[in-house]
């Protein structure tokens, strides 16, 4: 057997640069690089492998490890979870600062690979600097922090245990149903370690991404559902996009009359105009989906995890003989609210169910001119909303109308976090599939500007555009940086509307009056934070890390400053001075959030009473 000695980091990367995805017959290299921060942990470890034997590997530096995670996540995700960047860091803080990022790529099901420095193996210099210790058990450490985030973890105490841990790395990365963040923590001195690695594990893998068929047996008692059903809604999640079944999907809904309804993952799976685009779905969704929603005798679920915002905690679905398809890759998402399972490709799994609905003559009962009617009227407050000013200044839905309007079809806009994600559901309108990328699973503050870096990143010919609020740009705009460093361009559309107002209107909805959600000065006369709005020129800010910068007051300024941006070489920020609170709010939709039974103010106890009313209604399974 022919062997090679390399260190274990070295050998990592050259395993590694080795591995590749099809999917239909497509070859795509799996790993495009590794973006890192170094520090004693990883620094002479992966780091010298980096700089002396880095292969085919980009390496890009990060400025906080959390942010370069998140710019990984984002890229595999506007790459279709078919490459990715690998995120290498310091041993301490340097990994903790990473566990946020995998959580988020868990829980949207993102692949995202993380090398962490550890402690070292031999203990010899205990305590290293940064090390923590557990008295009770001295096997751990900071990295362990990864397990409940991670869908797989393992740490490398020999160089040898690499091989299979790498392994069983790809087999989650590259699985489309158990894909998540993966953690191999890296002892520093491991890392440095030499082994003669037989040859063959450093030979081209090519990891099958298959499309499982939807079982005969599944898709029959789908039918056998579907045909006493009159009112159907089909729910497009995620799993759509990732399955590349948007065609499928368009040709589905019209071949049987049925409505589209999208989560924040699957919007964009149809044009916004497509007849049968009821928009979203849910707590954040239009009036047109949440009315259909209510009164629809199945749910067809494709690709969505269903979560409590889809569902607006299971209060969506009013039909007492309402029944549930779910189409899912994922066994885990597919037997969700009891539904009958079908556990497959959404591509392949469209295609069956449409061929054996063609075949029993199938169509929806909607009344003629029903569907055409709810979306006209949506349409109608859309545009409404898209032309409302407000006379304090600019306001956040007239402000998202002129980027709507102003934007090309191609380009991407990323959210995250706060009331944009609920604005943009409702009312943007996108016209390319893949153009609308939400991170809405952890609802991330501080993915968007790191978000935008990665999808730019993936998608290097379109434009994009990160749109966040001043709360989260404030917590996390640290790769905007590594954006100028890298040379790849994205636009920051920043709404300043003065502190975290998503959840200060979700306080004052429940009770409050408003407490610690604002960015005001602490009034010297109550001792509280109720003085004035603190001023801040993020335009300013962006100028001094390097980008171009414009603030605008009005919408003919917002219109123009984005065609001027489309010009600019490097990335640039424009910032929005906003009227608080001229977002958007419920359209027949609830969301269970618990509030104290008993307080001082009688606000909060008739909140109360109205929460435990509604959870009554809700569906208990």
């Amino acid at each position: 057997m022919k062997t090679i000695k390399l260190s274990m980091a070295q050998a990592l990367l050259r395993f590694l640069d080795n591995q590749y995805v099809s999917v239909d017959g497509t070859e795509t290299k799996f790993v495009k690089g590794v973006m890192g921060i170094f520090g004693h942990g990883n620094v002479t470890g992966i780091g010298e492998a980096l700089e002396r034997s880095p292969g085919s590997l980009t390496f890009i530096q990060g400025k906080n490890e959390q942010g370069m995670a998140h710019a990984a996540t984002a890229f595999a995700k506007q790459s279709g979870r078919k490459q990715i960047f690998a995120c290498t860091s310091s041993i301490g803080p340097g990994a903790l600062n990473m566990v946020t990022a995998a959580g988020t790529a868990t829980v949207n099901r993102i692949p995202l690979l993380l090398l962490p420095g550890d402690n070292f193996a031999c203990r010899q210099p205990d305590p290293v600097l940064q090390q923590l210790e557990n008295p009770s058990d001295y096997t751990i450490s900071a990295v362990d922090a990864f397990k409940p985030v991670s869908r797989y973890w393992d740490r490398i105490v020999r160089p040898e245990q690499l091989m299979t841990a790498a392994l069983s790395a790809m087999r989650i990365l590259t699985d489309p149903a158990e894909t998540g963040a993966v953690t191999l923590a890296l002892p520093q001195d491991v890392q440095a370690e030499t082994y003669d690695y037989p040859e063959s594990f450093f030979a081209k893998r090519v990891h099958i991404i298959e499309r499982r068929p939807a079982a005969a047996d599944a898709i029959r008692r789908a039918v056998e559902l579907l045909v006493g059903k009159r009112k159907p809604l089909l729910i497009a999640g995620g799993g759509v996009h990732y399955s590349e079944a948007t065609e499928q999907l368009a040709a589905f809904a019209s071949a049987f009359g049925i409505p589209v309804a999208e989560t924040q993952a699957g919007k964009s799976v149809l044009p916004w105009n497509h007849p049968l685009n009821m928009g979203g779905v849910g707590v954040t969704g239009t009036l047109a989906a949440n009315r259909l929603a209510q009164e629809a005798d199945v749910i067809i679920g494709i690709g969505t995890r269903y979560s409590d915002f889809t569902t607006s905690s299971k209060s969506a679905f009013g039909n007492e003989e309402v029944q549930f398809i779910n189409i899912n890759v994922s066994r885990f998402d597919s037997v969700k609210l009891d539904g009958i399972a079908v556990t497959a490709d959404a591509k392949e799994a469209i295609e069956a169910l449409h061929k054996a609905l063609a075949e029993v003559n199938y169509a929806s009962g909607y009344a003629a001119g029903e569907l055409p009617s709810l979306k006209a009227e949506w349409d109608h407050e859309v545009d409404r909303l898209y032309a409302l000013e407000h006379e304090a200044g600019l306001s956040q839905t007239l402000a998202l109308g002129v980027i709507n309007e102003t934007l090309q079809p191609s380009d991407v806009i990323v959210a995250a976090a706060g009331s944009l994600p609920g604005d943009l559901h409702r009312l943007w309108r996108p016209v390319e599939p893949k153009t609308y990328h939400m991170e809405y699973g952890f609802s991330c503050m501080g993915y968007e500007v790191s978000g935008a870096f990665g999808a730019a990143l993936a998608e290097p010919d379109r434009d994009v555009y990160a749109v966040v609020g001043d709360g989260s740009y404030l917590m996390l705009h640290s790769e905007l940086v590594t954006s100028l460093q890298e040379g790849v361009k994205m636009t920051v559309l920043l709404f300043d509307n003065s502190g975290f107002q998503c959840i200060h209107n979700l306080q004052r909805g429940h009770g409050s009056d408003g407490f610690g959600n604002e960015f005001r000065f602490r009034n010297p006369v109550d001792g509280k934070l109720s003085g004035s709005y603190m001023p801040m020129d993020f335009a300013a800010h962006a100028r001094s890390l390097g980008a171009r910068a414009y603030t605008v007051h009005t919408a003919e300024q917002l219109r123009e400053a984005i065609l001027l941006a489309r010009e600019e070489t490097v990335s640039t920020l424009i910032e929005m001075k906003v009227v608080p609170g001229t977002n958007t709010a419920g359209y027949e939709s609830w969301w269970r959030v618990d509030v104290p039974a008993v307080s001082v103010s009688p606000k909060v106890e008739a909140a109360h009473r109205e929460m435990a009313e509604e959870t009554g209604k809700a569906r208990q399974l």
